[in-house]
């Protein structure tokens, strides 16, 4: 469970709630135990980081008057309900007005477990939706580099060694693995993050007009040359300017660069006038730059200018541990932009991410990620749809919400309705409905 998540449990009754409180911490989850709604109040906020567990009948005020104020002072911190009487009436009519889950008495420690680790996973969701919101509006938008893997945690080393300096820096990798996003995040650690970020892909360039596009030209310096144009590497003075597909770029401007990098001026085309410049050079290869510089197609001088510090970034299929994390983020990042809700990964969904192959690396996951949140079907199957080797008990499982995902969809959300089409209980459906997170 994820670090600083806690569980706030109420319970009157100091046995139980002793009982309650320690098959909650032995199944690993963060609990605070308290024996009224009063004492439980002022630790209700909208940054508390967790759920909150209630029994309704509670000596002062009752679990229902702490769902009334959960609901005013912590509207995003999901309530379980826990109820002895067995009014479902009661219960369900709380749901409606906000609660997350109701538990009858009495309840399996493993019931109680699954719903609070169901709801604290939504809570963290939640959480990060509200950091990435603040983060999308800061300075360092989008140059958070996502991932745990040993590979990415190099990377992060790298950057935060190398940013403040002003050292070239050559990012390998294949395309889609996010070379932008580690030049964007050295840019916006480094001392020019209040200058320029200028991005130019080499390999979209068409020769005739690349030179133009990077030195800048006069009036009248060739035929079309209305008026004067400020090239990349002027504009980016003083911050940094990203050089993407470095390979791509043609040999009789190799030069003219490393020419500019050495002396630090550039003259633009047409004009005999030197520019002094100043301008970090973060490069991006995907190919092997020796092979290149081999074949004579790339100098060797100015792959040596520019690869001081190289950065390599492994594609999808090196770092699998990193998928999930980077496509919660994507959904985040997506479900923002769109403004919909972030969905919650099943385990089934986590496994077939993990085991599908992303020729295409990052970018082909935040695709992926924003086709989810917006509900659009993968490839007209669903993601986690079982296969071949998928056992019985998840192939039901998957046909059990599928089912019941479907049904919803025809009654517009009324469960009412739902559990009469289904001809299962109400609060048979609403369990089910929480199991697939529906």
């Amino acid at each position: 469970m994820q670090d600083g998540l806690r569980v706030l449990f109420v319970e009157d009754e100091p046995l139980v709630r002793q009982a309650t409180a320690q098959s909650l911490e032995l199944a690993g989850f963060n609990v605070l135990a308290l024996p009224s709604a009063e004492a439980a109040m002022p630790h209700l906020s909208a940054e508390f980081p967790g759920v909150l567990v209630t029994d309704v009948r509670l000596t002062g005020a009752s679990g229902l008057d702490l769902l009334q104020h959960c609901r005013n002072a912590a509207p995003g911190v999901p309530v379980i309900l826990v109820t002895g009487h067995g009014d479902i009436t009661m219960a369900v009519q709380a749901m409606r007005e906000g609660a997350y889950d109701f538990i009858e008495k009495p309840f399996g420690a493993d019931r109680l477990t699954e719903t609070v680790r169901r709801a604290l996973e939504r809570r963290a969701l939640e959480l990060e939706n509200h950091a990435l919101r603040r983060e999308l509006a800061g300075p360092a938008a989008g140059t958070r580099i996502i991932g745990r893997s040993p590979a990415i945690e190099q990377v992060r080393m790298l950057v935060a060694n190398v940013a403040a300096t002003d050292v070239p820096v050559m990012i390998n990798g294949e395309t889609g693995t996010g070379k932008e996003l580690v030049a964007r995040s050295l840019h916006a650690l480094s001392t020019r993050h209040q200058a320029p970020f200028v991005a130019l892909n080499c390999g979209a360039v068409p020769e005739a007009i690349f030179e133009s596009e990077m030195f800048g030209h006069e009036a009248g310096a060739f035929t079309g040359a209305g008026k004067r144009r400020v090239g990349k590497l002027e504009h980016a003075s003083g911050g940094t300017l990203f050089l993407d597909e470095i390979e791509s770029m043609p040999l009789a401007l190799q030069v003219k660069l490393l020419r500019v990098l050495q002396e630090g001026t550039l003259e633009r085309l047409g004009s005999n006038a030197s520019i002094g410049i100043d301008v970090r050079i973060v490069a991006a290869a995907k190919g092997d730059m020796e092979t290149l510089v081999a074949n004579g197609t790339f100098r060797q001088d100015l792959l040596y200018r520019l690869n001081v510090v190289t950065i390599p970034l492994p594609p999808l299929r090196e770092r699998r541990e990193d998928i999930v994390p980077l496509f919660e983020h994507f959904m985040l990042v997506a479900a923002v932009r769109y403004q919909r809700p972030a969905p919650i990964l099943s385990e089934l969904q986590r496994q077939a991410l993990m085991q599908r192959a992303w020729p295409g690396n990052v970018r082909e996951l935040r695709n992926a990620a924003d086709r989810l949140v917006l509900g659009v079907p993968e490839g007209g199957a669903r993601a986690d749809a079982p296969d071949d080797s998928t056992p019985l008990k998840e192939r039901m499982e998957h046909y059990e919400r599928a089912v019941i995902a479907d049904t919803l969809a025809r009654t517009g959300g009324a469960v009412s309705q739902a559990a009469d089409l289904l001809q299962v209980g109400k609060a048979t459906l609403y369990e089910k409905i929480k199991r697939y997170g529906l």
